[in-house]
């Protein structure tokens, strides 16, 4: 596949979308890539990455490695995802502190346009289609309902955390980010790119390295043998994260971080969300979410006493600028790169 510079530096801000939504917990990269158009290069690309390359590199060079190995596309991709990754996870970390409802609306409006546009893909629906969707859309509801682990900062414990988060991340629909914050690792991540902890840093990267080469060579046998099937599994999941990403929550129970013990809410504060509580008493690390539930938003401000707005007016926009954001995502992943 013959490419430009300006179809690298396309891939490149594909690859920077990817990040910004796997940065946040509760979205999927594998979704922006889906609809953008690189998806099953992506995971063809990786899954072909085997002990052959070696014996290319030795036998023909560098370059025809590098071709082999489709270089130019992932190095192009990666750069996106990881710059975006880093830099978004501390903006995320704001917005998710200061204005929850905003950023989880613009992410549950591209989340619905996902699925519309996931699922037109899928060329033939029977009952193996039908009964994905399903299974796909129960799985996806279920994990978002999840209780979250405490902090964990063993090495291994990193290690097997990347190896699954990355499966994740390369799915549509299920969040590698809220997989980390399950799993009780996702303070630990960022609190390790935070302070450049490269050890903590470079125990998750090759652990998301063997997971990601391990799973991709799954996903691509599925799509070149069940490929309606899969996308309708693919589309299900996107419709069962949605719990997760509704803007408005109220907080079930919470992680004391001083001690580890899990507790309701309810008494700590009369406030119905967690966030509400942190941002008056402008602390966000002594407490983190064991379970929440979705409520609406005319319910929001009164479990909150009404201190703070469901900010409705804002939210619908958002989402509706979420949407539009897939619309201009499919049309770019349209085109040739």
């Amino acid at each position: 596949m013959q490419r430009r510079f300006k179809n690298y530096f396309m891939i490149t801000l594909k690859g920077m979308a990817m990040g910004a939504a796997d940065a946040v917990p509760g979205v999927s990269g594998g979704t922006i890539a889906l609809i953008s158009g690189i998806y099953e290069e992506l995971i063809s690309t990786i899954s072909n990455v085997n002990l052959s390359l070696l014996k290319t590199l030795r036998k023909n060079g560098l370059v025809a490695f590098w071709k082999q190995l489709n270089g130019s596309f992932l190095l192009a991709l990666l750069i996106g995802i990881l710059t975006s990754f880093v830099t978004f996870m501390r903006l995320a970390k704001y917005l998710l502190e200061q204005h929850p409802i905003l950023i989880w609306s613009f992410f549950f409006g591209l989340i619905i346009a996902s699925i519309f546009f996931v699922g037109k893909q899928i060329t033939k629906w029977n009952v193996a289609s039908i009964v994905s969707l399903v299974i796909g859309t129960f799985i996806a509801y279920y994990i978002t309902t999840l209780p979250s682990l405490a902090s964990n900062t063993n090495p291994l414990f990193l290690f097997i955390a990347g190896a699954i988060a990355i499966c994740a991340m390369i799915l549509p629909g299920i969040s590698g980010s809220f997989i980390l914050v399950i799993l009780g690792a996702y303070k630990t991540l960022s609190d390790a790119i935070h302070d450049w902890d490269f050890k903590r840093i470079a125990v998750f990267g090759f652990g998301a390295i063997v997971g990601l080469l391990s799973f991709s060579r799954v996903l691509k046998w599925l799509f070149k043998n069940f490929y309606n099937t899969t996308l309708a599994l693919l589309t299900g999941f996107i419709i069962g994260s949605l719990n997760k990403i509704w803007p408005w929550k109220k907080t079930i129970t919470v992680l004391n971080d001083s001690n580890g013990k899990a507790m309701l809410f309810s008494e700590i504060s009369d406030l119905g969300t967690l966030s509400v509580y942190q941002q008056q008493i402008n602390n966000f690390e002594s407490f983190k979410i064991v379970t929440e539930e979705s409520v609406s938003p005319l319910l929001y401000s009164t479990i909150n006493n009404n201190v703070v707005a469901s900010q409705l007016n804002v939210a619908i926009a958002l989402i509706i600028a979420g949407f539009l954001t897939i619309f201009i995502l499919e049309k770019i992943g349209s085109t040739k790169q």
